[in-house]
């Protein structure tokens, strides 16, 4: 079991993540590259920051689906915003994908930049991650 956990000798988080996780004995990890907002075709899911995000996320499920994982296997989420503007849409995905996927609150760790732009102009979100996944 993954552990997550947040000491009382810093201060609380300010989002839907942990300030620690611990991969245990008996676990491999996996480190997953920047995953963009595109679908399986390529093309990009569209052209507002909600609509990427939600693609994204989907992309990082079915990644740590080939894995041999789930998105409670998730130690790790780095994620970039193209821009204080899209913080809004890209938010209100995190809190819904990450209530489906830990109901319990037990957030892994987690760290967003705003960036002024990502690989493309059209690219308004990314997320990279690392999985424990049980051997």
């Amino acid at each position: 079991m993954i552990k997550r956990w947040n000491p009382g000798t810093v201060a609380a988080p300010i989002g839907m993540y942990s300030h620690l996780a611990h991969v245990p004995p008996g676990h491999e990890l996996v480190v997953i590259s920047g995953q963009v907002g595109a679908l399986p075709d390529g093309t990009l899911a569209g052209a507002d920051a909600e609509a990427q995000t939600e693609a994204m996320f989907a992309n990082l499920e079915r990644l740590l689906a080939a894995a041999g994982a789930q998105p409670q296997h998730l130690v790790k989420v780095f994620s970039m915003v193209a821009g204080t503007e899209h913080l809004t849409g890209f938010r209100s995905v995190v809190k819904r994908t990450f209530t489906r996927w830990f109901p319990d609150g037990d957030w892994p760790a987690q760290s967003l930049i705003v960036a002024a732009a990502l690989a493309r102009p059209d690219i308004l979100v990314e997320v990279e991650a690392m999985a424990a996944v049980p051997r």
